[in-house]
């Protein structure tokens, strides 16, 4: 099976974005208009894959640093983007010929493959796994996430039902905002209080984000007195809401803001989707559970699926 292998060029960028959007594992930060808002910042190695008869079979988002192709440094997860013709054959040959393409290439001398979780996906979609097996890749990182089947939820454990029964005799008002600035301006001085660090994107990066991706980046806060006390970013997609970015102010913690602020976007706004995703709860390449984070987000009865990435030596 004949598969040919292509740097990204910007000429090409409509047939990247349709290809997007026809995978069975594509997300949104795949389309160039994402991976492009902080392109100053990395050396864009993307590749597309054309079969016998030059049609576009695969994706793959990536970029290159100090003779490392990965797949993506400005990427939550990534990974080779498939369709459903794409059999296991098909995408096995794909991985050979990207190899293949790369030691011709003398460009680098490894792969670091960061998996799309599979809970994105819009049917089966493991023939990078079986294909990453069979060419000895090597785990080298598993991040654990958490997320709720919203079509079989858990009920919520007895502290997080007190804390919402709690918020709401507080006239809290919980909604979506289109400006984010008030929101990040809590976001950074929480975090930089709490962990001395600061929000991955700026204010302006983020805005520009959500310009282009309305429909898929929304903000939802809870108000008390004209006062954003909490809240969390959504990255939406067809099958999951990715909650991340969460934040509570003192006065939140007190009143229990943010719990109010998740169970409402569970069981209102975000009901019909497949899974509702806390996003990551580990540190030091998976190695490091944070127990306080991930025990507040399975108290929502969410539960651990994980991130996972490979290492794939060209030689």
């Amino acid at each position: 099976m004949s598969i040919s292998v292509e740097y990204y060029s910007d000429n090409r960028r409509q047939e990247w974005d349709n290809f997007v959007k026809s995978a069975k594992n594509g997300h949104f930060m795949f389309y160039r208009d994402y991976m492009e808002y902080h392109a100053d910042r990395f050396q864009d190695g993307s590749l597309m894959f054309y079969d016998g008869k030059n049609r576009l079979c695969a994706l793959l988002p990536a970029n290159i640093s100090k003779r490392v192709l990965y797949t993506h440094q400005g990427l939550t997860f990534g990974g080779m983007l498939i369709n459903d013709k794409a059999t296991t054959e098909k995408v096995y040959n794909t991985f050979i010929a990207l190899k293949k393409f790369l030691k011709d290439k003398n460009a680098v001398d490894k792969i670091i493959y960061k998996r799309l979780p599979d809970f994105y996906c819009s049917y089966p979609s493991q023939e990078d796994l079986y294909s990453l097996f069979l060419l000895d890749a090597r785990l080298i990182k598993r991040d654990v996430t958490v997320a709720i089947d919203l079509e079989k939820p858990y009920s919520y454990q007895e502290m997080r039902k007190r804390t919402i029964k709690k918020a709401l005799k507080s006239n809290l008002e919980i909604k979506e905002v289109l400006s984010l600035k008030a929101y990040w301006s809590l976001l950074t001085t929480v975090l930089k209080k709490q962990h001395d660090t600061e929000p991955v994107h700026s204010l302006d990066e983020i805005d520009f984000l959500k310009s282009k991706f309305p429909d898929n980046i929304k903000c939802y806060v809870a108000v008390l007195n004209e006062e954003v006390l909490a809240g969390t970013l959504i990255f939406e997609t067809p099958l999951v809401a990715h909650a991340q970015y969460l934040a509570n102010s003192e006065r939140g913690r007190e009143i229990g803001a943010l719990d109010l602020t998740i169970d409402y976007l569970i069981k209102k706004i975000y009901f019909e989707k497949k899974f509702f995703n806390f996003g990551i709860s580990t540190e030091n390449d998976g190695r490091n559970l944070n127990l306080g984070l991930i025990s507040q987000k399975e108290g929502f009865g969410a539960r651990a699926l994980v991130h996972d990435c490979y290492e794939v030596m060209i030689a």
